[in-house]
């Protein structure tokens, strides 16, 4: 039987500490270390930070240096944001620590669209390092592009592809209602496209992205669309909050990825307080057809704990550099130890 596999935690916010209760239950995982930058939780155990009502022995620490050095971290789970460009040099602190990255970035899933300069750079460093850097979750990483590409396989030509993925907001935790403009007027929600505070789902061009390179399509261009405001039209409500007809209950937006004038890869995200008919829907216009349905959707939360924390084999086992779910085996549960 092999030791167990030894994981640091760069993160344990929201999705972080999901993912870090997981692994902290799972046979043939053990969790070493544990990076954070909020002071509320540097320097106080990793059990305590987490609502264990245990001690780990692992004390939170403010970056890898003090937190990973030493501690004989074989890969660590990075969770603390969407963009590359800010996480980089988090990054780069693992990746010259010598660790293996799996990180929830949603930017770094597929950082060439947006970073290539700093993905050539990070994609050189983990060479060196002789380490795998991936970017994964539910989406982008699994239902919006690893799906699809695994169902084009049954295809001998494909003319175009389209995913849909549709959340009633209503069930989910109140930061992912605020991040969609729930309780929101029309008015205060365009306001926040301009000041940024909702930026809609990032990811959607990188599964795009994947998606295209995976099938060999050289685009023309890749563009996410601005979210648009889904208003209620009678009053729904929430564990957390209500919204009155009228207000803003979510949103929606498209992505488009363009081949020879053409939109061959069409993105659709919707969430909203209500929604009526979760799903994940990919449709595939090829030689056969393909559609297919899952009814209700994939739960976000859970769906990228299980995604993020099965690839972790597949990292350890993966080329050095920086790759994408492309580049890797066929996804799976891992139920076991490593083999």
């Amino acid at each position: 039987m092999r030791e167990p596999v030894r994981v640091g935690l760069f993160g344990v916010g929201e999705i972080g500490g999901h993912i870090a209760r997981f692994l902290m239950g799972k046979p043939g995982v053990t969790v070493v270390a544990a990076v954070d930058s909020d002071p509320a939780k540097v320097g106080r155990d990793l059990g305590e930070v987490l609502g264990t009502g245990k001690r780990l022995g692992v004390v939170v620490a403010v970056d890898a240096e003090k937190g990973l050095h030493g501690r004989g971290a074989q890969v660590a789970i990075h969770a603390t944001g969407s963009y590359f460009r800010p996480a980089f040099a988090q990054l780069q602190s693992l990746v010259e620590h010598d660790i293996n990255v799996v990180s929830t970035c949603e930017e770094l899933a597929y950082p060439y669209l947006t970073e290539p300069g700093l993905a050539e750079e990070l994609d050189g460093l983990a060479h060196r390092h002789g380490v795998s850097v991936l970017g994964t979750g539910i989406n982008p990483g699994f239902l919006m592009d690893t799906v699809p590409i695994v169902l084009s396989s049954a295809c001998s030509e494909i003319k175009g592809v389209r995913m849909k993925r549709v959340i009633n907001a209503s069930g989910r935790r109140r930061a992912f209602q605020k991040k969609v403009g729930a309780g929101l007027t029309p008015e205060e929600f365009a306001q926040a496209l301009v000041d940024k505070t909702i930026t809609g789902h990032v990811g959607l061009e990188q599964s795009i992205g994947l998606f295209g390179s995976a099938v060999s399509w050289e685009l023309d261009g890749v563009q996410a669309g601005l979210p648009q405001p889904v208003i209620a039209a009678a009053p729904v409500y929430s564990p957390f909050m209500g919204v009155e007809a009228g207000q803003v209950a979510g949103m929606r937006q498209e992505a488009w990825g363009t081949r020879r004038g053409e939109n061959v890869i069409v993105l659709e995200f919707e969430a909203y307080l209500g929604a009526p008919a979760e799903k994940d829907e990919v449709t595939i216009d090829g030689i056969p057809p393909i559609q297919l349905t899952v009814s209700p959707c994939v739960h976000g939360e859970p769906g990228t704990v299980g995604v993020v924390a099965n690839a972790i084999p597949r990292v350890l086992a993966a080329p050095t550099g920086l790759v994408t779910v492309k580049d890797l085996p066929l996804p799976s549960a891992w139920l076991g130890e490593l083999r």
